[in-house]
């Protein structure tokens, strides 16, 4: 006989689960396996040509199989199987649900476990009692099974609808991202390719310039060969003359006066006529200035140029004031102007400075309060350099706009303006006397005017590019440049011609200046090399390498025992010529375009491009 036990707890549980929705974890949904659908992308309709990629062989084994053969084996096998006699399967007997076991069922899936118990009670008492037999229970029907069993799959195919409509709109993003990218690179393609012509088109054109060039500088070359071979021919006829002019001043004590001309020999007649002309050469000259012996064109206002004594007074009042400068700080920050300061010139007798600015104006400050005094505009473009007149009572400024301007302090205005130089106005110095001024242009020309005729006496040819930097040797008529053409010059002001060219910089050289004795210069250039030149063996003593920033000023001390150089770095660099020391000095915020030296170096004074004006001591 048949009995019905009551089902375990577990039974029940496991029953649930088997008709419940398998969980997916959404952290996971990566790695949930896709379909793959075939999609076919539409043709794009452009005009743009693609070149045409030759497919290769990248299969080269024959016996090595490829995807459709692995297609047609599979498919193969697949009939082989079905061509097989399948072993006889045993029937599976569905047996149906229980209504009791129905019931226990649901109330697990709602949680009821109290009504749960209750009705465990009493159904197995009912049972043991007799009350209730098997055959009265009956079974569910399939239906609600079978509905259960649906709304369940329902639940999970509106599951995986909404992971593949995220999966779908994923694709769509990504799709629009590689569509946008796949534009982006073909106009870029696109642009490569047009550039490519252009220089292709820039290139030809380029060569058949160079073409035109070549006769010409087969010509140029031809003509510097004509001229090494004419230079060598005069220096030996040079030297043939000094030896004869040699000759006849060995035979000074013979006295033609004693003798007839008739019993002269061929050498003291040549030298009779040689003193004879001489002696009228002479009295030609005496009626020349002796200091200016090529000028023809005089103007009646022409200042004379004073004469060579070789007196310093500044070396007297050195012994007693200079001071040596051991540690150096910064003592006073003045903001001057709203652009970068270019320059700076200090008073020759009073605490005062001037800068100059790229905002086109110069201004006055009192050093070391920093008060200004006085400010002046006038210039059309930035304003480059800048120095007082020795007595102190006029500066003189050079700027962008091609001119250089003399301002009167007493007058409080601009007094004249020189207007010949044809570039930009880079530097300006004034002669010890005060009658001469000299400035450097980047028309590759120096030009030295005249105050008192208020002209242009002299124009100093020979750079091959700007002058950077001009100055006067102190109570001196020699000039010295800077150009960007990497030489230095010496010029003498009462000819316009030069004496001593210093070779040695390989980039443009920025400035040169003079110690206080004029035996010593030092110059530096754009990638920061300085160095210090023998004026009297025109030859290097020194060179240092304080780059790779520009090197855009340098200045001695007056015991000529340290220079103080401006950098691009933003700071000032202090080198000790006797102990080899450098030092930096670190406050500006930008880069440092001027320094200068007072003239009894107690104090320095630099400019830069953060607008400021510093004074260290």
């Amino acid at each position: 006989m048949a009995t019905i036990q009551p089902a375990p707890k577990m039974d029940i549980l496991k029953k649930q689960s088997s008709h419940e929705i398998p969980k997916i974890d959404l952290s996971k949904i990566d790695n949930v396996p896709y379909f793959i659908e075939k999609e076919y992308i539409r043709d794009i309709d452009d005009d743009f040509a693609y070149e045409e990629v030759p497919v290769e062989d990248f299969y080269e084994n024959e016996n090595e199989e490829n995807f459709e053969l692995a297609l047609l084996k599979l498919d193969d096998g697949s009939k082989d199987k079905l061509t097989v006699a399948t072993p006889p399967r045993a029937d599976i007997n569905i047996i149906p649900e229980t209504t009791d076991d129905f019931i226990r069922n649901f109330l697990v899936k709602l949680n009821l476990l109290k009504t749960l118990n209750a009705f465990q009670n009493e159904w197995y008492e009912h049972v043991q009692s007799g009350r209730l037999k098997a055959d009265d229970v009956g079974s569910v029907p399939d239906i609600y099974a079978k509905n259960q069993q649906l709304a369940d799959q329902v639940k999970f195919f509106k599951f995986e609808v909404d992971r593949f409509k995220k999966a779908a709109e994923k694709a769509k993003e990504e799709y629009v991202k590689m569509k946008k990218e796949r534009d982006y690179h073909r106009m870029h393609h696109n642009r490569v390719a047009q550039e490519k012509n252009k220089l292709i088109t820039d290139l030809k054109r380029l060569k058949l310039h160079y073409e035109t060039y070549e006769p010409l500088l087969k010509n140029m070359k031809d003509k510097y060969e004509g001229a090494i071979r004419d230079k060598i021919v005069n220096q030996l006829e040079r030297d043939r003359a000094v030896a004869e002019l040699g000759a006849i001043k060995s035979n000074e004590n013979l006295s033609p006066n004693k003798l007839e001309k008739k019993d002269m020999g061929p050498t003291q007649k040549r030298l009779l006529e040689y003193r004879n002309g001489e002696k009228a050469l002479r009295e030609e000259m005496k009626t020349k200035k002796p200091e200016e012996p090529f000028i023809t064109n005089r103007h009646p206002k022409d200042s004379e140029f004073p004469p060579e004594t070789g007196l310093n007074p500044y070396l007297n009042r050195l012994k007693e004031d200079a001071h040596n400068l051991t540690s150096i700080r910064l003592s006073q920050t003045i903001q001057a102007h709203n652009l970068p300061i270019s320059s700076i010139a200090i008073h020759p007798r009073k605490m005062i400075a001037v800068t100059t600015s790229d905002d086109k104006s110069w201004k006055m400050w009192t050093i070391p309060d920093g008060q200004m005094i006085m400010r002046g505009d006038g210039h059309t473009d930035w304003v480059s350099g800048c120095e007082f007149h020795p007595n102190g009572k006029m500066l003189a400024t050079s700027s962008g706009d091609s001119t250089v301007k003399l301002w009167n302090f007493e007058k409080q205005k601009c007094i004249h303006t020189f207007t010949d130089h044809l570039q930009a106005v880079w530097d300006v110095s004034w002669h010890s006397c005060g009658n001469f001024l000299v400035s450097g242009s980047r028309d590759n020309t120096a030009k030295v005017w005249d105050l008192n005729s208020l002209r242009c006496r002299y124009t100093l040819r020979g750079h091959a590019d700007a002058i950077n930097s001009v100055e006067f040797l102190h109570f001196s008529n020699i000039i010295l440049t800077g150009s960007s053409d990497k030489t230095i010059s010496l010029w003498d002001a009462r000819t316009g011609l030069v004496a001593h060219n210093f070779y040695g910089h390989m980039n443009s050289v920025n400035h040169a200046t003079f110690n206080l004795r004029g035996d010593t210069l030092a110059s530096c250039d754009s990638m920061g090399v300085v160095k210090i030149w023998d004026v009297r063996k025109v030859s290097v003593t020194e060179s240092h390498d304080f780059g790779p920033y520009s090197a855009n000023s340098v200045a001695f001390n007056p015991l000529s025992t340290m220079i103080v150089v401006a950098s691009d770095d933003g700071s000032l660099k202090s080198f000790n010529i006797q102990s080899q020391q450098l030092t930096p000095l670190a406050a500006h915020e930008d880069a440092v375009n001027c320094v200068k030296f007072d003239i009894n170096g107690s104090y320095i004074l630099s400019g830069g491009c953060d607008n400021t004006l510093r004074v260290w001591s």
